[in-house]
């Protein structure tokens, strides 16, 4: 049902629980391993039994087809899931059971699945999925995880306290060792490269054993399912592969003792041989997609070359007008982690051919295809996205900088993008293993004392997306909201295409948006804490002009604790385990709302601590982005404690609930002191001078949820102001008198000191006062601070009120 080998992308082995293996069949009790692109799970020494059928998710230059069929999977679907075509259970926690689509998601028994039609229209979710046909993406040599990347470091969603090893001997697991006097253990090896590796699968059998069991036995210790009568057992002894025929006795079956060749005497490791054909039917498959048709069937005998079975296999393909120069038969390997293709001379025997790849292993004949396929122009480009670079620069410093310390070859590496702004540069590469050199060196390579990265970049072909599409562009940060982050990326690269799913820590907001900075119309869903909010809408306002979509509009998913602006938009508080598909569609059918969003100048007029030689040099004045709330006083001195608490442990931190006892004792910590805030500053709101009450904190909001969803402003109306708004173009200036009536605030007891609506603030520091802006805190010297709008009001989208009336029903 798979027509294109795609080989699966597997992290570190995990704990798993309630999965199946994809091979055996059975749970997975041991560590395993999972696609992180697929649903596959099998276990540590089965991998080298599954093949190469994860989901096509790019055109890499090899088979590249626009209409996508249903890829099927089977088993590890819940026990509730219920058939496309009969409309009963298939799904089961107890065995591996059901089929399911992973593009689309649609559901069906594996004996109702081959009725459904093949082609692939990606379900619900189709107006937000990246559609594969329209990624491209050359690979060659990159693993799995740098090409969706995925962070190695990021561990496997193991349970912590277990300790993973990989390392289990092949398939000792499933036969123990044979204390039974009336049994013998086997080492069974299926080749030549299994001999060098010293990989042999062990087998029990009867101590008086008939040949055919033991084939039988060892056939099946390697999952081949052909007819055991085209095997025999060879023995094995270290110094040479002898072809000893020790068992061709079956002539003799007859007599019953000679029947029972395995006895003790036998050695115990043996090698399984194909017995020689002179003929065979093999199948050739098509690399273009030919509706109807897997493959051909072929008879070929001693004398057939590759151009033979070009020549026949054309007319029954329906090409038998084209010129037989023009395709190739390309041999493919399609293990789990990697796809091998090789193309064979035109006078290769086929037979032959076989019989090299059966003596080297019969596992890797049972893995390996053979396609016809039309000689295309083979393309080679790779994009490298490289941050962390100076910024400013012109695009030949950049150059120069990347000559003197990648030494690129600048015959085959060309700067095709450059971010001056944000220090980064994409690099166009027309030479694989150039490619790889400089994406491994990147790693260790810092300049001015910072170290660069490197992401490897998909490129998206902006004219082939349908119409109606309007991709989802996905940042998570998997350090927000104990680490749920990571699962949350997990499933989003199953139910999307990888290619849209960003990790933040692999380089920032960037690489993303420069993936889609050609896609027409596309939205963007944001993984995180407030903080990961703004650093993603502060990219966006950044690189703007360079996107042709240059207003997506932004949702978000809170992570992590505070997550204010989520309370707004409907989002929710935090993320606690919901069904990430529901997510997926809520975003979907959520309003689009515009949100003020405001610049800080902060100027402090005396110098930074730390001067040279007595001179004075004073700090150039620095400018920040607000989206939610800007606090003066007491609010930011206790988001400063609780930073200082979190970089000393960082490994308390793991919870949400956590974070918020630690905010509640740093709050006791202080409730002695008195402070005079309204005596150390002064408040100018649109050029008028505004008279301070007796406050300890004075804050600044653009959105109605502050500290974690308190309501700061209030609720009962008031003649003096307008209603606040996130879009009104006003920010609302409140006072609080300390950390008693901070905490009266949050418990929804009392609301702030109302003191002022207006579009332009400047605030006079007269002393060093903490400041927090979005929950990021700091000490600011002395000097001035204006609060001013910044630029177009940015798109978000509100989850919307109709979708919690239909989940409640």
């Amino acid at each position: 049902h798979w027509q294109v080998p795609v080989a699966h992308c597997f992290g570190p082995p995990g704990h798993y629980k309630r999965k199946f293996c994809t091979v055996c069949r059975k749970s997975l009790e041991s560590p395993a391993f999972r696609c992180e692109v697929c649903e596959l799970h099998v276990h540590t020494d089965c991998i080298l039994f599954a093949c190469s059928d994860c989901r096509q998710c790019h055109q890499d230059g090899h088979q590249d087809h626009d209409t996508y069929h249903h890829h099927w999977r089977e088993g590890n679907l819940s026990s509730s899931a219920r058939c496309e075509v009969c409309k009963k259970t298939c799904g089961s926690s107890e065995v591996l059971s059901g089929m399911r689509c992973e593009w689309c998601g649609i559901l069906a028994h594996a004996a109702c699945y081959i009725i459904v039609t093949p082609e692939c229209t990606f379900g619900r979710l189709r107006n937000m999925i990246l559609p594969p046909s329209c990624v491209q993406l050359f690979s060659r040599n990159f693993s799995k995880l740098h090409c969706f990347r995925i962070s190695e470091n990021l561990q496997t969603e193991s349970d912590e306290d277990d300790d993973v090893d990989g390392s289990t001997q092949g398939s000792a697991k499933d036969v123990q060792i044979s204390t039974d006097s009336s049994k013998q253990t086997l080492k069974i090896f299926d080749g030549n490269d299994a001999v060098k590796r010293n990989q042999f699968r062990l087998i029990s059998v009867p101590r008086i054993a008939k040949n055919e069991e033991v084939v039988e036995a060892a056939l099946r210790a390697y999952y081949i399912i052909d007819d055991q009568q085209e095997y025999e057992l060879q023995t094995f002894t270290q110094q040479a592969l002898l072809s000893d025929d020790v068992i061709n006795r079956n002539d003799a079956a007859e007599d019953s003792n000679l029947g029972s060749v395995f006895r003790e005497s036998v050695p115990e490791a043996w090698i399984i041989r194909a017995k020689p054909k002179d003929e065979e039917v093999i199948r050739i498959y098509p690399a273009w997609l030919k509706v109807g048709m897997a493959y051909i069937s072929l008879r070929v005998n001693k004398d057939s070359t590759t151009q033979t079975v070009i020549k026949e296999v054309l007319p029954l393909l329906g090409r038998q007008t084209e010129c037989l120069q023009n395709f190739k038969l390309v041999e493919v390997l399609m293990g789990s982690k990697q796809v091998q293709r090789m193309v064979l001379d035109d006078q290769e025997l086929i037979l032959n051919r076989l019989k090299d790849i059966r003596k080297t292993s019969i596992r890797q004949m049972n893995q390996t295809r053979f396609y016809i396929v039309e000689n295309g122009k083979s393309i080679v480009r790779v994009n490298l996205f490289v941050g962390g670079l100076p910024p400013q620069l012109s695009p030949e410093e950049y150059t120069n900088i990347l000559k003197d310390e990648l030494a690129i070859k600048t015959n085959v590496v060309s700067v095709s993008h450059v971010y001056q702004a944000q220090g980064a540069v994409v690099l166009e590469i027309s030479c694989f293993s150039e490619a790889e050199r400089i994406y491994m060196l990147v790693k260790d390579t810092t300049v001015n004392d910072k170290p660069l990265n490197a992401v490897v970049i998909p490129e998206v072909m902006a004219s082939k997306i349908p119409q109606n599409c309007c991709p989802l562009l996905v940042f998570v940060n998997p350090k927000s909201g104990g680490l749920k982050g990571r699962d949350l990326l997990y499933s989003f690269r199953k139910l999307l295409n990888p290619h849209q799913v960003f990790e933040l820590t692999n380089g920032g907001p960037l690489p993303g948006f420069h993936t889609f900075s050609k896609v027409p119309s596309f939205r963007v869903l944001v993984c995180g804490g407030d903080g990961t909010v703004g650093w993603v809408l502060g990219a966006l306002e950044e690189i703007r002009h360079k996107l042709v979509c240059s207003e997506p509009s932004v949702a978000i998913l809170p992570l992590g604790t505070g997550n204010d602006l989520g309370r707004v938009l409907r989002w929710g508080a935090g993320y606690s385990g919901e069904d990430p598909y529901s997510i997926l569609v809520s975003v979907d059918e959520a309003d689009d709302v515009l949100m003020d969003r405001w610049t800080i100048l902060l100027d402090a007029e005396e110098p930074a601590e730390g001067t040279e030689n007595g001179v004075a040099e004073p700090e150039p004045p620095k400018i920040v982005q607000m989206n939610n709330y800007c606090g003066l006083g007491i609010d930011a001195e206790l988001s400063l404690d609780f930073h200082h608490a979190r970089e000393e442990e960082p490994g308390k931190f793991n919870s949400r609930f956590h974070n918020k006892g630690v905010y509640v004792k740093v709050g006791l910590q202080k409730i002695s002191h008195t402070r005079n805030l309204h005596k150390d500053i002064k408040l100018q709101v649109d050029q008028h001078e505004v008279e301070l009450p007796s406050i300890e904190g004075l804050i600044f909001i653009n959105i109605p949820s502050w500290g974690s969803g308190a309501d700061l402003w209030g609720s009962e109306s008031d003649n003096r102001f307008e209603k606040p708004r996130i879009d009104d173009g006003l920010l609302e200036v409140v006072g609080v008198t300390g950390v008693v009536h901070m905490g009266q605030v949050q418990g929804g007891f009392r609301s702030g000191i109302r003191i002022a609506q207006g579009s332009y603030f400047r605030v006079t520091l007269l002393k060093p006062i903490p400041v927090q802006v979005d929950g990021e805190p700091w000490i600011q010297a002395p000097g001035q601070i204006i609060i001013s709008a910044a630029g177009p009001k940015v798109h978000m989208l509100k989850k919307s009120k109709q979708k919690q009336k239909k989940t409640g029903s």
